[in-house]
């Protein structure tokens, strides 16, 4: 089957006698359910498999023609403008790929020379921040800022500078929790939090990648220890927290 055949049953689906809840949905009524397919992608890629990520990719690819369908029954764009439209971004973002006269400034430099035709591309750019979603994921969000802010040289030469910053974040964290401050404490934990991710740009891997991987360690050792303590005829809850920290190490000492 081919795009133009999704094209046509969606279509249909949105058509007079076609599904009632398809007909009923809107933008901002499908947003959830984009946001989850979205998700279920990223996990099928983390987990490696290839059936559920085509099975995925497909349900995206369901709600962006539904998506479009929407906007042309408003007069507003069709899919095929959406297609064309994607199509000539890449090709006039990709002049070391598509023009032949271009010179490549090498892979180090692509990616600040990207950032520099998406900027000029934009006619009410006002920011070189422009762009970045509100929407998304804090840590992601901060990255891409920094990300940015780095494309115009807004940024630490070297893994040195950022490095000093996360200390001198720690340190007036330390400074706002002596003195009790809920507001300066918030204010100082998120310059932490900045710092770190900022820190995460000049390492070989993100912050995203690192937490994520980080989060899936505890949790594996925090289940083992559950279940250690429930082969011991015990239970979590009623364990203090001298004994929970002995569990844990027991667990940390242990293979995966």
């Amino acid at each position: 089957m081919s795009l133009d055949e999704l094209i046509t049953v969606v279509a249909r689906l949105r058509s007079e006698g076609g599904c009632p809840w398809d007909r009923a949905q809107t933008p901002k009524t499908l947003r959830p359910y984009f946001l989850e397919e979205c998700y279920e992608v990223l996990d099928a890629i983390d987990q490696s498999d290839d059936d559920a990520l085509r099975g995925e990719l497909g349900d995206v690819l369901f709600q962006i023609v539904l998506f479009a369908r929407m906007k042309e029954e408003e007069g507003r764009f069709s899919v095929a403008e959406v297609i064309s439209g994607v199509t000539k971004k890449m090709v006039t973002r990709h002049p070391h790929v598509f023009d032949p006269d271009h010179e490549s400034s090498g892979d180090e430099g692509l990616v600040s020379a990207w950032e520099a035709r998406k900027s000029r591309s934009r006619d009410e750019a006002i920011s070189a921040l422009d762009g970045v979603p509100e929407a998304l994921p804090a840590l992601l969000r901060a990255h891409r800022i920094g990300e940015k802010a780095g494309v115009v040289g807004f940024d630490w030469p070297d893994i040195v500078g950022v490095r000093a910053k996360v200390d001198e974040e720690l340190s007036e964290l330390d400074e706002a929790l002596a003195t009790g401050d809920r507001s300066q404490i918030e204010e100082e934990f998120g310059d932490l939090l900045f710092s770190l991710v900022n820190l995460g740009r000049h390492l070989p891997v993100g912050a995203e990648e690192a937490l994520r991987s980080a989060t899936q360690k505890f949790e594996g050792r925090f289940r083992r220890l559950e279940r250690s303590v429930r082969d011991a005829g015990l239970n979590v809850h009623d364990m203090d927290a001298a004994a929970l920290e002995e569990r844990w190490t027991q667990v940390k000492g242990e293979a995966p």
